[in-house]
């Protein structure tokens, strides 16, 4: 077990993506996460760091491993300097896209975690910090 609590993985293409769903992967065993408890945490951060890719032009996800009393999680903030979201309640319906995709990033990525917040600026960008708790 790795004696990191926090750490940095860019997001600038699809590679990165991929080495970011691995990394969080490595976390969730590392936590000892239930399969079920892994899966939503890799489909989050796997959704989160396409966003950041495709629609917020890179950025990069920081990882925090935290505590709250006896219970252990995983804390991912996915953060970047794009275009911003001008309507963050239309951002989060289900079925809503910018893009080509299905409209299920944050919506469907807010559903996998514990905890989800998101601020973004127009001009400025985005994070997007989700919380899944053991």
């Amino acid at each position: 077990m790795s004696n990191d609590t926090q750490g940095v993985e860019p997001l600038r293409n699809e590679a990165d993506i991929v080495t970011c769903r691995q990394a969080v992967r490595k976390l969730v065993v590392q936590l000892k996460f239930s399969l079920v408890d892994q899966t939503k945490m890799i489909t989050a951060a796997s959704e989160l760091s396409r966003n950041t890719v495709v629609y917020g032009g890179g950025g990069e996800m920081e990882w925090e491993l935290v505590t709250d009393m006896l219970k252990q999680g995983l804390r991912l903030r996915f953060k970047d300097q794009g275009p911003g979201i001008p309507d963050l309640g239309l951002a989060l319906k289900d079925g809503w896209t910018s893009g080509k995709g299905m409209g299920l990033g944050l919506s469907g990525s807010k559903r996998l975690v514990h905890e989800f917040e998101i601020e973004s600026t127009v001009g400025v960008g985005t994070c997007v910090s989700v919380t899944r708790w053991k």
